[in-house]
């Protein structure tokens, strides 16, 4: 009789891929709904562009989608096509549905913790989703991956400097409460994803 770790992994369907993109990304969608109407941000290069669209005014889907432009040369060569591919489908869908969410349902008064909380839970199930099926939102992490294959820095490392950053510029232009409760919205996000992303929980290509 096979043990759990002898069975191969099922595969998911192009039909499941394309339903799980779609519905990570509109919950990420949703949840940057809630962090803009509380002035709130995240991490990686989402995080870089709240700033640029707190900043200048301009929409956060077309600056997400312009940001991780760059980052598509440093993946082709490094990272498997199938999950570039996604990524880069994934990252369209929530430029376009971050532009269009608002259309779709406005808050009148949502409490900033509150947005924070949620907003993370929607972000880590979201990513959870995009994870499952080998895709992700590109960006800053295919640019840790890349630094570690060809420079040997740990892309965690790389990850929390760049996240690190992305605060201290925050600190800079936002108030300090905006700030502290977009940390605890990162917190509530990783904390979704370490406790429901692990190996040998979950097995599917």
């Amino acid at each position: 009789m096979n043990s759990p770790q002898d069975t191969p992994p099922l595969r998911h369907s192009r039909a499941e891929d394309a339903l799980a993109l779609l519905s990570g990304t509109a919950l990420i969608a949703l949840a940057v709904a809630l962090f803009q109407h509380a002035q709130l941000l995240s991490g990686g290069t989402a995080g870089i562009a709240f700033l640029l669209h707190y900043g200048t005014g301009w929409g956060f889907g077309p600056v997400f989608f312009v940001l991780n432009l760059p980052f598509y040369v440093l993946a082709w060569r490094r990272l498997d096509r199938a999950f570039l591919v996604k990524t880069m489908i994934a990252v369209a869908l929530l430029s376009v549905l971050s532009e269009l969410t608002p259309h779709f349902i406005t808050f009148e008064q949502v409490q900033p913790l509150y947005a924070a909380l949620v907003g993370g839970v929607l972000l880590g199930v979201g990513f959870l989703i995009l994870f499952r099926h080998r895709a992700s939102l590109g960006g800053v992490g295919i640019l840790a991956f890349w630094l570690q294959e060809t420079r040997g820095w740990r892309a965690g490392h790389v990850q929390m400097a760049v996240d690190t950053l992305i605060l201290l510029l925050a600190l800079a232009t936002a108030p300090l409460p905006q700030v502290a409760l977009s940390v605890a919205g990162a917190v509530v996000l990783n904390l979704t994803l370490a406790i429901n992303h692990r190996a040998g929980r979950y097995m599917a290509n």
